[in-house]
Order: C-alpha cells, then structure tokens, then sequence
C-alpha cells in the first residue's frame, strides 16, 4: 500500500488516506471510537477490522442495488482501495426511528421510539466539536443536488433495511460525494460505527454500546457476532 511510501495525505480521526495517481485511493481505519454527546474517545483495537468486515460486504449489496460507493477492493485487515471523490463538508443522515440527535435537539416533537413512515432524510454540516443541522436551501446554493443526495440516501436505506432484516435500522449517516457526471457516490464507510441497529429484543448491536459505556471487550464481542450473522 502506499502507507508504506510516504505519509498519508489526508488524516482524521477514524482513517488515513493516501490518493494515487489513477482517480483512485487507498484508506486505512483507525480503531477509535468517538460520542462527543457522552464525551467518550477511545482507541478500541480490533474495531477497525470489524468496521470494514461490515463495510466489505455492505458495499456489495448495495451495489448488487444499484447504489454506487467509492469500494473497490480490500487491501488488508484494515485497508482498502476506493475511488477518490473528495467528501463535501455536510452528512446525510436518515432516520427511521426517533431517537438520538432527534429527541436531543428537538424536545417534545417525537416521543423516543417513534417510527418514521416514511423515514427522515436530514443534513448535517459537518463541524467541531459537534455537527449541526444545515438548511436545504444552503445546500442548493452551493449547487448540491439535494432531491439526488436525498433518493441516493433512502435508496440506500432500502436495500440496508431488507439485507439487515430481521435486525431493526434505526439511523445511519453517510458522506455523499459526487463523481465527474455528477452523480452522487457513497463517500463513507457504512458500518457499526455510523448506525443504530437493534436484535430482536431491541439490545443495540452499533456504537450505541460504546455511547452507553460498554466496556472494549463487550463491543469486540457483540460487533463480531454481527459480522458472522452478515457472513451467513
């Protein structure tokens, strides 16, 4: 990999990138964990093999959809190649359920547990300490195809929804950028670490454990007995 060359061209807190010559990059995970609303930073090792285990096998069923991310192939236990398509600095988050961010920021519209029918397509600018919902007409003003981002987004949770199910998709967020045409391309990992997803007794199988103070051992647990349910 070209981690191996030189140092990354870009660095956040959760993966390295290095970008290629050819319109493609190479992406390293970092095994942290972050809840600015519990106020919780941890490496946790072990997560970032976990978080492309799901993401390998989530990209393949979407794109067996039709929904289009950046995945190429995996390099390594925590590596993979992608297309490059710089991230624009706002999320798409969709909500099938109230809870989290939705009860938090807007008390007393939805009781904690609603279900959204159909689901909520937010955005959110993506800043520090915590991110903040931004306007739609904001958006357009900087020529983002909101309706597009948005059917991409529910076209995503669709497909997430039917392979996941018996399991129950509360929440998730995705980075969208947008290739030459123009057309929207699923920047972002998909992964425990950017959902809410429940067992049938409603137990959480995401980074709702590491939010609720789960203990590393706990979340390398459950997380991996998520993985072989996927595999099989």
């Amino acid at each position: 990999m070209a981690e191996n060359n030189r140092r990354p061209d870009i660095e956040g807190r959760s993966k390295r990138l290095w970008i290629n010559g050819d319109g493609t990059c190479d992406v390293e995970l970092i095994p942290s964990l972050r809840s600015y609303t519990y106020d919780r930073d941890e490496m946790i090792p072990e997560t970032a093999r976990l978080r492309l285990d799901f993401y390998e096998r989530a990209a393949a069923r979407l794109a067996d959809k039709g929904v289009r991310t950046v995945f190429l192939e995996r390099l390594g236990a925590i590596s993979y190649r992608a297309s490059y398509i710089p991230a624009p600095p706002f999320e798409v988050i969709v909500k099938n359920i109230a809870t989290g961010s939705t009860t938090r920021k807007y008390p007393g519209l939805f009781e904690e547990g609603h279900r959204f029918d159909p689901p909520v397509v937010k955005f959110d600018y993506r800043t520090d300490p915590e991110d903040q919902p931004i306007g739609e007409d904001y958006l357009r003003q900087m020529g983002v195809d909101v309706e597009a981002f948005r059917e991409t987004a529910l076209e995503c949770n669709a497909s997430l929804r039917s392979w996941l199910s018996p399991l129950d998709l509360w929440d998730f967020c995705l980075v969208i950028g947008t290739d030459d045409a123009g057309r929207p391309v699923i920047n972002s990992e998909i992964s425990p670490d950017c959902m809410r997803l429940r067992d049938d007794s409603g137990n959480p199988l995401d980074k709702d454990l590491f939010r609720q103070g789960a203990d590393p051992a706990t979340i390398i647990s459950v997380w991996t007995g998520l993985v072989e349910r996927i595999k099989a």
